[in-house]
């Protein structure tokens, strides 16, 4: 198969899909791998490093998609790149759809084959592709958050754990799923004062054996919800629904009566965002907009301020699945791996992924049904 890794050019996104290495594996099972020149060195991985490891260098975008049979990406196309989608080609990447319905408009009517990262799902509903960038996501959105609690930021001007005689922060956390785990091992980790909203009681007995009391958990609901926002200096929204657009959680009428300078933090964002006054995205280059006083971060690839540690991550978990459909081919690949099937959001002009569909307002179709 011919595998295509072209630079992202999402703002501020510098990592690449494919280390190296990654390639190298690739190239000594028969594959052929173009990668754009340049894509790497946002990582710290040169041109040269590719070619060694028996990549081919290409110094156009277009000629990477155009010539490759399966294209692996980062972070989702953008409109600048939906000129290069074409009928069959397998697209291996964040997509994210719930909350792109253009995007998932333009894949359907190229008939481009979507397989992405953030749905290939375990048995026991774990997320292996997703999950490393969620544990980045959750530990940066305290980091994040500690910095623009900052007075110069336009935060409350309190340092998040507090010195003797001054109380910690209060960190409120929206979800006790990956994200929201290394989000509270941080926040504690720097001293703050943290609680834990989550819907699931045996999640919450597992994260007070894990944390050993340290960390306050209340069951989600609205009531608890609205309690807990009003007390908040920083506000981390990590609730994750597979494939489909994040519940809002917290509304309008509950930011309103934060207190100003708190700062909201929602990693759900790429998913619609869990926070009604999440109401764009933003960009690493312009992170943050005021709402009713609270600072709002909303960027969609916060791993990708962090690209090295990110990047590695990422491969890490995507490779073994690049390899399986590169050597068995799309048909083989999906239907005999179990975990790689539901990571396909469409095929053959339709959405296969029913979440995906629901949030989309388009009908679902099987892909059993479109598989010859």
């Amino acid at each position: 198969m011919i595998v295509g890794v072209p630079k992202e050019i999402k703002n501020n996104e510098y990592r690449v899909a494919l280390t190296p290495g990654g390639a190298g594996m690739l190239a000594q099972e028969g594959h052929k791998v173009l990668v754009e020149a340049g894509a790497g060195e946002g990582s710290g991985f040169t041109d040269e490093e590719y070619v060694r490891e028996g990549a081919e260098m290409i110094a156009l975008a277009g000629e990477v998609w155009g010539r490759s049979e399966m294209i692996m990406k980062v972070k989702e196309p953008l409109p600048s790149e939906y000129g290069y989608f074409r009928e069959g080609l397998i697209l291996f990447t964040y997509l994210h759809l719930a909350a792109a319905g253009d995007l998932t408009a333009q894949l359907t009517a190229s008939k481009v084959t979507g397989i992405a990262y953030e749905t290939i799902q375990l048995s026991g509903g774990g997320l292996p592709l997703l999950t490393p960038m969620s544990e980045v996501a959750g530990r940066m959105s305290v980091q994040v958050g500690a910095q623009f609690l900052e007075r110069f930021y336009g935060g409350r001007g309190i340092l998040l754990g507090g010195v003797p005689g001054v109380p910690p922060a209060d960190v409120i956390i929206l979800g006790g799923g990956i994200v929201g785990t290394n989000a509270a091992k941080i926040a504690l980790g720097m001293g703050a004062n943290v609680v834990m909203i989550e819907r699931s009681a045996d999640r919450m007995r597992y994260l007070d054996d894990v944390f050993g009391g340290r960390l306050r958990t209340l069951m989600s609901n609205p009531y608890n919800i609205a309690s807990a926002v009003q007390k908040a200096d920083l506000l981390i929204g990590a609730v994750l629904i597979p494939g489909a657009r994040a519940p809002k959680l917290v509304t309008e009428a509950m930011v309103k009566t934060m207190k100003p300078g708190s700062v909201i933090v929602d990693v759900a964002v790429d998913q619609g965002g869990t926070i009604e006054t999440i109401d764009r995205v933003t960009t690493h280059s312009d992170p943050t907009y005021i709402k009713h006083g609270v600072l709002h971060y909303a960027v969609a690839n916060m791993p990708g301020a962090v690209p090295r540690t990110s990047t590695l991550a990422l491969t890490n978990a995507t490779l073994p699945y690049a390899l399986e459909l590169a050597g068995k081919g799309f048909a083989a690949a999906v239907t005999g791996n179990p975990v790689l099937l539901p990571g396909v959001n469409t095929y053959g002009g339709m959405v296969t992924h029913a979440a995906v569909a629901e949030s989309v307002g388009l009908p679902v179709v099987q892909l059993a049904d479109l598989l010859p």
